[in-house]
């Protein structure tokens, strides 16, 4: 599975490279700002971008920008933006065109390679990954209706749902049983109002909607 990855400090890179070749990802080419970036996936058309959300020359939301551009010239591309610190924004920005293949992470997770190769390849896979520090903040943040119907094991349940857990990794993660997890799922549901479509399209729909992005 081949990768690009975008990051302006040499030694995050060269790091970043390790992390991903020991987890079975093959680094096709590396950038330090995104118009290196950009460049780098209309010559290898990667199945992964990992990429800083902030990056010369203004170090702002450059990462953020580029990941956006790479999915409107190339649809479907999973993309990982890291960040030195919290601003859930930018996840927010990214996800309502995305439902799918994306993901944002706190660059302190690199520190624990196996969980952040798990990350990063169910993005690669097509799934969600958000950093737990950002459900943190959201969940402190989206406290109007409808999410104020959900009880606090459903808002539990609800910021794994964001972070891309699996009905089976939530359950480990709370030590409960998967029907117990689908019952809490079925009721997030019904509270916000999601309609009747396939499970895995509600629950891209969940997720927006915790993140306040959901335009429905």
């Amino acid at each position: 599975m081949r990768a690009v990855i975008a990051e302006d400090s040499v030694l995050l890179r060269v790091g970043l490279i390790k992390v991903l070749e020991m987890g079975g990802f093959q680094v096709a080419a590396e950038a330090g700002d995104a118009e290196g970036l950009l460049a780098a996936v209309a010559e290898h058309r990667p199945e992964l971008a990992l990429i800083d959300v902030r990056m010369p020359p203004g170090f702002t939301d450059e990462g953020v920008r580029a990941a956006m551009e790479i999915r409107r010239r190339w649809p479907g591309t999973p993309v990982v933006l890291l960040s030195q610190y919290v601003e859930e924004r930018y996840a927010a920005d990214l996800l309502p065109a995305n439902t799918s293949g994306v993901g944002y992470l706190l660059k302190q997770r690199v520190a624990d390679v196996a969980d952040f190769v798990a990350a990063v390849r169910r993005v690669a896979d097509g799934g969600t990954a958000l950093d737990p520090q950002v459900v943190a903040q959201l969940l402190l943040r989206r406290d109007s209706d409808p999410l104020a119907r959900l009880t606090p094991r459903e808002r539990e349940v609800l910021g794994l749902m964001a972070e891309g857990r699996s009905n089976a990794g939530i359950a480990q993660a709370l030590v409960v049983s998967e029907s117990a997890v689908a019952k809490h799922i079925n009721n997030i549901f019904a509270k916000l109002d999601l309609p009747v479509v396939d499970a895995d399209h509600r629950r891209v729909l969940a997720v927006l909607r915790f993140l306040g992005a959901s335009r429905a």
